[in-house]
């Protein structure tokens, strides 16, 4: 099945609030293998200019998980999972994410296109504090492998 471009910007919000907190972040960094304090240490996140910890650059993967998830899975996108394989992740920051944050995430399918036999989809996912201050926007693309030749046998 190919994937539907009727589905272009169509958001996906995430259900609730996530809570950013320092445990999270302290998994997350010991995940990856970042021991950078600024990522564990308060004391050493407030001498950095930072109010509490931080969380490493790649951590809003985690905030956009909901609404990729919903992406993904909706069925009138027509995407086939088992045939997806990661393609790209970027981060857009506003401000750093740090503990303490409460935060929503609305993530739009913004772009679906062919490519050598692929289709591709990104994702985009605006990370914003509860008053509406954006944070970060995490993009995510997608392969698709074999899609487009479906797509065009399927014509």
């Amino acid at each position: 099945m190919a994937i539907n471009r009727e589905l272009l910007g169509r958001e996906y919000p995430s259900p609730e609030p996530y809570e950013v907190t320092r445990g999270k972040i302290r998994e997350f960094a010991e995940a990856i293998g970042d021991a950078n304090p600024v990522y564990t240490d308060a004391e050493a996140a407030r001498k950095a200019g930072h109010p509490d910890v931080v969380a490493p650059p790649t951590f809003p993967i985690i905030l956009s998980m909901a609404g990729a998830g919903q992406a993904v899975t909706d069925p009138e996108l027509g995407l086939d999972f088992s045939m997806v394989v990661h393609g790209e992740q970027r981060f857009r920051y506003s401000r750093p994410v740090a503990a303490g944050d409460l935060v929503r995430s609305v993530t739009r399918i913004t772009e679906i296109k062919s490519l050598a036999g692929n289709e591709l989809v990104t994702l985009e996912s605006e990370i914003s504090d509860l008053d509406g201050e954006h944070v970060v926007t995490a993009v995510n693309m997608l392969v698709v492998r074999g899609g487009a030749e479906e797509a065009g046998s399927a014509a």
